[in-house]
């Protein structure tokens, strides 16, 4: 059962009826273009920042570059930075390296560049604001698959994750069939709840019928 079909809001409903009560991600991590949906599955990479220079022939991207060239088709790039204020992990260059891939877009709580580059690409990146600098000499990638913490929300490598206008979330793996199906059962309800309400329903008497809101 896939995801792609459904809405970040309807999704956290279905989060919420299985008990699963803290997986939105704080809402300021926003979505560089509102009309795109990031939907796959997290590839994971820890930044720390480095306060030093680079030393002579020192790659500072070198996990970068392996996280990207092994990207696979539909996954998704998962950058935790601390929420810092020095590390910018994703531009143009990493964005047309993704979607070359087949990559599905970027999730970071660091910031971005090239920000009109990356909307003319067509893809997917939520961010944390925006900033021109490099990361080579502020940052490195220290871990790659591994858990991450991003918005307040725990990912680990495979998960779900899913956003859009609305904000952005993540399904574990361990509930994410009966999340989907809890989902999809919703959004049908939904429809017929919608069609009644623009008939002059009651919103009480649609809401005891379906139960949906």
């Amino acid at each position: 059962m896939e995801a792609t079909n459904l809405c970040s809001a309807v999704l956290s409903d279905a989060l919420d009826a299985l008990g699963s009560l803290n997986q939105c991600l704080s809402s300021d991590i926003r979505p560089l273009d509102d009309s795109l949906v990031l939907c796959g599955r997290a590839r994971t990479g820890i930044y720390m920042e480095t306060p030093y220079k680079i030393a002579e022939n020192e790659n500072p991207y070198e996990l970068e570059m392996t996280l990207l060239d092994s990207l696979k088709p539909g996954e998704i790039i998962a950058l935790a930075c601390g929420n810092s204020e020095q590390i910018v992990p994703w531009g143009g260059i990493l964005t047309m390296a993704a979607k070359g891939r087949g990559g599905a877009g970027c999730l970071t709580d660091g910031k971005i560049r090239d920000a009109n580059f990356i909307r003319e690409a067509n893809l997917p990146v939520f961010h944390k604001g925006f900033a021109p600098m490099d990361s080579g000499p502020r940052a490195r990638i220290k871990e790659i698959d591994v858990p991450v913490r991003i918005g307040g929300v725990l990912i680990n490598p495979g998960d779900l994750v899913f956003g859009d206008i609305d904000g952005v979330l993540v399904i574990p793996r361990q509930i994410e069939d009966a999340v989907l199906k809890n989902a999809h059962d919703k959004t049908s309800l939904e429809k017929v709840a919608i069609k009644e309400l623009q008939k002059g329903a009651h919103l009480k008497d649609v809401w005891e019928r379906h139960k949906v809101l």
